[in-house]
Formats: C-alpha cells, structure tokens, sequence
C-alpha cells in the first residue's frame, strides 16, 4: 500500500514537470510569454538623474509642462531642478 501511494505521487511531479516543460516550449515558440495570475506587470520609470528604477505611483514626480517627471528621491529631484535651472 505504501509502495503504491509513493509511485502516485512519483507520478504526479512527473506529471507537473512534464507539463512546466511543455508549457515552457510553447511560450519559447510563441515568442511571448503567458500571463499568469500571480505575476503582475508593474510599469516603472527611470530617474533621469541617478538611473534608477520606481514604481510611478511611489516616485517623487515634478511637473514640467505637460510631462510628469518621476524620481527616486527628493535629492535627485532637487539636483534635475538645480541642473535645468
């Protein structure tokens, strides 16, 4: 009984590897790769004094014009100020 529950589960990760790989090659060929639920996309910006990457919704941002520009901090946001000024 106990040999018969260990082969089921041997089978069941096989099962689940099997199909990762598949699943792996079909979103090689496909050239992009699948949505799943738990992974979210978040769109980060880069600061243009540093090159860091922030989340907009976190960013210090300064309006200049019609543009919204987004830094990681107050500091580089205050350098972007003294250096365009």
């Amino acid at each position: 009984m106990l040999r018969l529950a260990l082969v089921l589960i041997l089978i069941v990760f096989i099962a689940r590897a099997f199909w990762r790989v598949v699943d792996g090659i079909i979103e090689g060929l496909s050239g992009r790769p699948r949505t799943r639920p738990s992974q979210s996309r978040a769109r980060m910006v880069r600061d243009p004094v540093c090159g860091t990457f922030v989340l907009p919704d976190r960013a210090v941002t300064l309006d200049v014009g019609s543009h919204r520009i987004c830094f990681c901090s107050p500091a580089c946001r205050d350098k972007y100020r003294a250096r365009t000024a």
